[in-house]
């Protein structure tokens, strides 16, 4: 095969240069193909297009157990390079072929894609593909931070801070991604990930050896385990709470009739509910301190990227508590994978004392619990207000995993002095009080 010229064999494995096209060339692909059969590879693993394109054909053909590809492209402000976004389209299919019915909605594809159009990553994208099927597989979405530790960190959730996790289709994809990480040679850093998870015990099983994983406990999160006992949620709260309800009430409707909505809007209908809702959270705390939406430009783009996502694929829901006509109360939701999943929520300060915003919970959980949703996610962070709902709460953790390559150890030595500065520095200020 003229075609391939072994250049150097670095730690006794060949290093092959093959001529390389930007359109699909079939000369190109039967050499790989001849290559593949002869070889017999268990992975291929490609960088970015066009390299995909006609690499996977010839892996299809014969017939290599795991392909793996990995996109890269810079996002450093808020106008991604369209290559990013194209990488991004090519495996949009495969991705959502991955999401069943117990993925959130913050591990889907249109999350990840709002992610990629509009929040400054300060890094290098690095989109991790396994596939063992054309419906089976795994995806890492990463981003690689800049410096020259180029550590591995989850798309998003630095900046989001949800909850999420790898996306896999079954536990042997899982594994085989596990695999690929640890041998990139990257330090690995995923943030909020349950406690429960198929991938930690995936992640520690491949750095088994080759590696140090560092577990620890990250913020938990609460929801609501959904029964026919929630159709009527007040039934489900003490005595003191169900009084509390019943006054809310009481003092809501001195100022007006009290009417719910739970708005499923076309895109087409999205633009002046959204903003009605945007405006309703802004007017209370969250405005005068400038985290609400409206307020908040580096979130602020995203989210009304990502409604207008949420509302193609038909699972946004914006929910009003109304005294009168006016919205008082109001939630950013969504209702998929069988639940109901809650993203922001706000209220009017005026009407404080009728505790809108709990009785719009209220209304929400009897809503998620007569469509025969099995749950109601608060996400975000347990807290007071959350535990009055709920005591259920979803542990996680941060996984830190280190390979026993050079970055890896040079990543866990700086990681290990910060945190020695951190606890010295922690020390002098409790001596000064």
């Amino acid at each position: 095969m003229s075609r391939f010229k072994v250049l150097n064999h670095s730690a006794d494995v060949p290093v092959n240069s093959i001529g390389k096209t930007t359109r699909l060339s079939p000369p190109l692909v039967r050499d790989l193909l001849s290559w593949f059969r002869a070889e017999c590879p268990d992975v291929l693993h490609t960088h970015n297009a066009p390299v995909l394109q006609y690499g996977i054909t010839a892996e299809r053909l014969a017939r290599v157990p795991v392909n793996v590809n990995s996109y890269h492209g810079e996002n450093r402000n808020w106008d991604p390079p369209m290559d990013s976004l194209r990488q991004l389209d090519n495996i949009a299919p495969f991705w959502q072929a991955l999401e069943g019915d117990s993925t959130s909605p913050i591990q889907q594809y249109i999350w990840n894609e709002s992610c990629c159009a509009t929040l400054p990553l300060d890094g290098e994208l690095h989109f991790v593909v396994v596939k063992t099927g054309s419906q089976t597989g795994a995806i890492a979405p990463l981003v690689r931070a800049k410096g020259v530790l180029g550590r591995l960190e989850h798309l998003g959730v630095k900046t989001l801070r949800e909850p999420t996790d790898l996306v896999f289709s079954d536990p042997v994809a899982l594994k085989n991604l596990a695999d690929v990480l640890v041998k990139s040679g990257s330090p690995l850093f995923l943030d909020r990930i349950p406690a429960d998870s198929p991938t930690v015990a995936a992640i520690q099983e491949a750095y088994h050896g080759r590696g140090l994983v560092l577990l620890r406990r990250a913020q938990p999160y609460p929801r609501i385990l959904l029964h026919q006992g929630w159709r009527k949620p007040e039934s489900q709260l003490n005595s003191g709470r169900r009084s509390d309800l019943r006054r809310a009430v009481r003092n809501a409707e001195k100022i007006g009739p009290l009417s719910y909505q739970v708005l499923s809007p076309t895109p087409t209908q999205l633009g002046p509910i959204l903003e009605e809702a945007l405006e309703v959270e802004a007017a209370n705390w969250k405005g005068s301190e400038g985290t609400a939406i409206t307020f908040d430009k580096l979130r602020g783009q995203f989210y009304r990227h990502y409604a207008a996502a949420a509302s193609a694929a038909g699972i946004l829901r914006l929910c009003f508590l109304r005294v009168g006509s006016k919205a008082v109360a109001m939630q950013f939701a969504l209702e998929c994978a069988r639940g109901f999943w809650l993203l922001k929520i706000g209220y009017r300060e005026e009407f404080a004392r009728c505790s809108p915003g709990m009785l719009l919970i209220a209304e929400t959980v009897r809503y998620a619990a007569s469509r025969g949703l099995l749950s109601y996610e608060f996400l975000g962070n347990a807290e007071d207000w959350t535990r009055v709902w709920t005591q259920d709460e979803i542990q996680s953790v941060t996984i830190r995993a280190y390979p026993f390559q050079l970055r890896g150890v040079a990543a866990l030595a700086a990681d290990a002095f910060q945190a020695v500065l951190r606890r010295f520095e922690e020390t002098v200020k409790r001596k000064k009080k």
